[in-house]
């Protein structure tokens, strides 16, 4: 790459962050529900919804116009939705809750990403919210994070979790042990996915979730199929089990704490159990990828100070050195995926061979 195109990719990344912020404070001030509400407005007719003044109206609008989300007509000074217009419901519901995530959770602490990179530790969380630890755990005791993060999580397990259970074998009257499974949804869904005569799931973490869990079990019916136990992965994973789950977990860790895992559920299970991975994954050719655009940013300097997703091939690699043999190993097809999408999951399904 020539010098003069290197600065031309730097000036993108610089303007990145104020594109993004621009675009969502249309949303949020109500101009973009007003032109798809009310057809072409001017742009004092946008600035009396807003209520501010047809000055920043416009200045906010250029970059609209400018990507086509919007157009402006000169001669009668309006503005219509462009290429918004198109758009479904639930596809912008996603992409705004997901927005919505990266303003609340991402801006702020990435101000102290180079910090907690150094820490180890999502140090923006210290500094803006008083808490020393993980965004999963401030999630439970701060709304703000929890309500931004948790809306866009859920949107996204509602979409994977499904390709996950088509994908994996969950043999009759199988004991599953959710590892990590927080308050049972995982447990819920392999029921209703999956359910088979005698099928009992069990979902491992940490104690204080207990409650939430077995309400949620209640709630479904299940109660007499699930169970809860309470403790640390990393203190020792229960024993019993013919099919171990790890969705939407091994990512928060670097490698020493996902062999630390992978050998805990190796030493928990017989010879010949399953365990089934649900991970993001990075492609081959990290070029190819937007998930390394996402990824090290929300990982290093918001939610947990280390972690990642890792390619397939790293994963495959790991299973066996820690005593699995990969009988499946599949991604997520790119074309398959909606075209805001970052991170392609995959599915990494093994067995105990030693």
């Amino acid at each position: 790459m020539t010098a003069e195109a290197t600065l031309t990719r730097f000036r993108e990344y610089m303007v990145g962050p104020s594109r993004f912020i621009t675009l969502l404070s249309c949303f949020e001030l109500g101009l973009v529900d007003a032109l798809r509400d009310s057809g072409p407005q001017t742009a004092q007719q946008l600035a009396d919804v807003a209520g501010v003044t047809p000055d920043a109206v416009q200045q906010l609008l250029h970059l609209m116009v400018k990507d086509d989300f919007v157009t402006y007509d000169e001669a009668a000074e309006t503005y219509t939705l462009g290429g918004l217009a198109d758009i479904a419901g639930a596809d912008l519901n996603r992409v705004l809750s997901i927005s919505t995530m990266i303003k609340v959770l991402m801006l702020r602490q990435g101000y102290y990403m180079t910090e907690s990179v150094r820490a180890g530790k999502p140090v923006g969380l210290k500094e803006f919210y008083g808490f020393d630890g993980n965004v999963y755990d401030a999630a439970t005791v701060h709304a703000e994070l929890r309500e931004s993060w948790g809306k866009a999580m859920d949107t996204y397990t509602a979409h994977i979790d499904p390709w996950f259970f088509e994908n994996v074998e969950i043999p009759e009257g199988a004991r599953v042990l959710d590892l990590a499974g927080n308050t049972g949804l995982g447990a819920i869904l392999t029921h209703k996915l999956k359910g088979s005569p005698g099928l009992h799931v069990t979902t491992f973490d940490l104690p204080k979730k207990e409650q939430d869990a077995l309400r949620n079990f209640r709630e479904h019916g299940i109660e007499d199929r699930c169970g809860f136990i309470g403790g640390d992965v990393f203190q020792g994973v229960p024993s019993g089990f013919t099919v171990v789950m790890i969705k939407h977990f091994l990512d928060m860790f670097d490698k020493n704490e996902v062999f630390a895992i992978l050998k805990g559920v190796n030493s928990a299970v017989e010879i010949g159990s399953l365990v089934h991975i649900l991970v993001p994954v990075y492609p081959e050719n990290v070029k190819d990828s937007y998930g390394v655009d996402f990824f090290p940013a929300f990982f290093l300097g918001c939610a947990m100070g280390k972690g990642g997703p890792q390619k397939l091939s790293t994963y495959r690699t790991w299973l066996a050195d820690c005593g699995f043999e990969v009988t499946n190993a599949i991604a997520q097809n790119p074309a398959d995926m909606p075209p805001d999408s970052w991170a392609a999951q995959a599915i990494l399904s093994a067995r105990k061979v030693r």
